[in-house]
This record gives structure tokens, C-alpha cells and sequence, in this order.
């Protein structure tokens, strides 16, 4: 678990890194959740080596958003401003996303069912 998180923040702070090089155009944690993707994909890194330290993270998700919604509060009366366009955001991205998801997802379907057809021995 002490691998797990010496890699999970390795690649954090490699990504607030180049996020600063860069100027802050693409958040550091984005970055490097990006590196360490790369490293897991180009198997660089054992998945095995972050699994545990990934899970307990994800177990405790909430505990992460509970700053977030106490900085948010400070911008209350923003909030209660522009309620009506933030909702309207909020609500034209989220079916953006499960559009697209739903696209990407069935293409990837179509393609698999295809790879499976072909794979069929012919009678």
C-alpha cells in the first residue's frame, strides 16, 4: 500500500509540475491522473502496485468534496444570483456526457459484435 501511494503522489506532483511549466493551463491532479494512466497502460508500473492504495481512495471519495463544498459557500451569494444558469449548465453538460458516452459505447458494441462474427468458425 506504501508503493501504491508513493505512486499515486509521484504522479501527482509530476503533473503539478508540468502544470506549472506549462502555466496552469491543465490542472496538475489532471495531468498526472494522465501520467499515470500512461504508466499503467504502457505497463511501466503493475497495476497490483496501486490497486490497494487506489481503492481506499475511492472507498473515501466523499471525504474529498467536503473542502470543495465548504469553499464553495463563500461564493453564496454568486450562487444565489446565478442559480438558474448554473443549473441550466449542470444540466445541458450532464446530457452531453451520457450522449456521448452512449455513442461511444455503442460503436465500441458494433465493433466488438463484429470481431465476434468474424471470429465464428464458418459452417
Amino acid at each position: 500500500m506504501i508503493r501504491g501511494t508513493f505512486f499515486i503522489l509521484f504522479f501527482y506532483f509530476i503533473g503539478e509540475l508540468v502544470s506549472v511549466m506549462i502555466g496552469r493551463f491543465v490542472p496538475g491532479s489532471v495531468l498526472g491522473m494522465v501520467f499515470l494512466f500512461c504508466a499503467l497502460f504502457f505497463k511501466l508500473i503493475k497495476p497490483e502496485y496501486v490497486k490497494d492504495a487506489a481503492t481506499v481512495i475511492t472507498k473515501n471519495m466523499a471525504v474529498f468534496f467536503v473542502p470543495v463544498a465548504v469553499g464553495l459557500m463563500t461564493y453564496f451569494d454568486l450562487l444565489k444570483q446565478h442559480w438558474v444558469a448554473i443549473l441550466a449548465a449542470i444540466a445541458v453538460s450532464s446530457v452531453l456526457v451520457i450522449v456521448s458516452v452512449a455513442f461511444v459505447q455503442e460503436r465500441f458494441e458494433k465493433r466488438k459484435g463484429k470481431k465476434d462474427e468474424s471470429e465464428q468458425p464458418q459452417d
